[in-house]
């Protein structure tokens, strides 16, 4: 695993994709939460928190992290080295983790520079340092596990299609529909709207976005990961 997760970072800082992945994400977040005069505006918000941040940043991966994995096996497939890889001494699983592993790790470089933000929050609280701490740590838990999710999702349909157009739009959709899709649904249930919305990963980031670590929502996020490697695996074995 950890020579495929070696190989899939440094191809990804070898090429554009790491810095415009990093760059898109800072620059879209930095203009809604400091100049853009919207209400997802820190400065205009009266309050010192990171609660526009939290609510921009799942919507902003949600179309990031599928142009991460788009080509993660559409790639191999159109060239034809997946063959190659698999005379190698390593297992499906192996490739699988190794590229989901790098995936997450470039999503894991372009929220570390947002921590400019909590920083900036806890000089802007009055008194200054009057900031949720357990809320704040807990929605960039949140952030890695929904990560995690969007890329596991994102690496099943990059076996789809040698077309990483068709990976993409596929990813895309299949993330909204996870994060989103239940919630419309919900709407239309009103008896039954919140065991239908736990469906979702939405709810699940929510909650633990509050400050407290309920092992429901981390076993959501982690089931829902492994059932998208165990469909990529399979899909991976069959093409």
């Amino acid at each position: 695993m950890i020579p495929i997760l070696k190989k899939e970072f440094n191809l990804f800082f070898a090429s554009p994709i790491a810095y415009l992945v990093i760059g898109v994400f800072l620059l879209v977040n930095g203009l809604f939460l400091w100049v853009f005069k919207d209400y997802t505006n820190i400065l205009n918000a009266g309050f010192a928190d990171l609660n526009s941040f939290f609510l921009l940043a799942p919507w902003i991966l949600l179309f990031l992290i599928p142009a991460i994995t788009m080509k993660s096996f559409a790639d191999e497939l159109n060239a034809g080295t997946i063959e190659t890889l698999r005379t190698k001494p390593i297992t499906d699983w192996q490739i699988v983790l190794g590229k989901f592993t790098a995936s997450l790790l470039l999503i894991v470089v372009a929220l570390a520079p947002t921590l400019t933000y909590v920083y900036t929050i806890i000089q802007l609280g009055n008194p200054v340092g009057n900031i949720d701490l357990g809320s704040t740590i807990g929605s960039y838990i949140g952030l890695l596990f929904l990560a995690a999710t969007y890329t596991s999702v994102g690496l099943f349909t990059s076996t789809f299609s040698k077309n990483q157009i068709v990976a993409f739009i596929l990813g895309v959709f299949i993330t909204f529909f996870l994060f989103y899709g239940f919630d419309a649904i919900a709407g239309l249930f009103p008896s039954n709207s919140y065991t239908i919305q736990l469906l979702g990963i939405n709810e699940h980031f929510k909650s633990i976005s509050r400050g407290v670590i309920d092992t429901r929502d981390v076993l959501y996020f982690i089931s829902v990961s492994v059932f998208f490697l165990l469909l990529t695996k399979n899909q991976l074995r069959n093409v």
